[in-house]
């Protein structure tokens, strides 16, 4: 082969290379998916802190406001994804809440979501169904949630389908982070990553 070809060679095995790291489309589910990025804000309260992906709780109250969040733009109808990846690093407490989906229309309120328990344990605060076992401390846990907004909302667990929660209302969003339940407490500390989100 001459020197010409060869380098043409490598640019092309370079570039398909590229080609097959970068995500065409979600993690589950087939599509077609449409990636995007929504806008979000940071949640601080009680002795809560935010570090870009790193979520801290620093007390052990069991009592109040306690909460280290992302909360994600609203989106209306259709179905989305949300991909994400947490490792907890410490866990001092208790039944904290990682992953939120959050109804605002027609009534506001926690629609969903995604707690663990010292010991591993993944769950669903509403009903306390197990998702998943497993989760703990040092070990990455990757989640995705598939939300037809007026049917269903599904939930992967390391690309496994873990969990259905029927779903109706218009308009929700996406959180998460480390928040205190109503019967858990601090402290804990959680690192998130490879957070994405499509549409369809």
């Amino acid at each position: 082969m001459s020197k010409r070809l060869r380098n043409v060679a490598g640019i092309a095995m370079a570039t398909g290379l590229l080609v097959s790291v970068a995500p065409a489309q979600a993690q589950v589910e087939t599509g077609p998916w449409t990636s995007y990025s929504p806008s979000f804000t940071v949640q601080e309260r009680g002795c809560g802190t935010v570090s870009n992906l790193t979520f801290q709780l620093t007390c052990s109250t069991a009592s109040g406001d306690q909460r280290a969040e992302r909360r994600y733009a609203t989106y209306t109808g259709g179905t989305r994804q949300f991909e994400g990846s947490f490792r907890i690093t410490s866990l001092g407490g208790t039944r904290i809440s990682l992953k939120q989906t959050f109804r605002e229309a027609p009534s506001a309120g926690p629609f969903w979501m995604l707690a663990v328990e010292r010991g591993g344990r993944l769950y669903a605060v509403h009903g306390g169904a197990t998702i998943a076992t497993g989760a703990t401390v040092g070990t990455t846990v990757r989640v995705n949630t598939v939300h037809n907004t007026s049917t269903e909302h599904r939930t992967y667990i390391n690309g496994s389908r873990a969990h259905t929660y029927a779903s109706s209302g218009t308009s929700f969003y996406d959180k998460f982070g480390a928040y205190r339940t109503s019967s858990g407490q601090g402290p804990a500390t959680v690192t998130w990553s490879n957070v994405r989100f499509w549409r369809k």
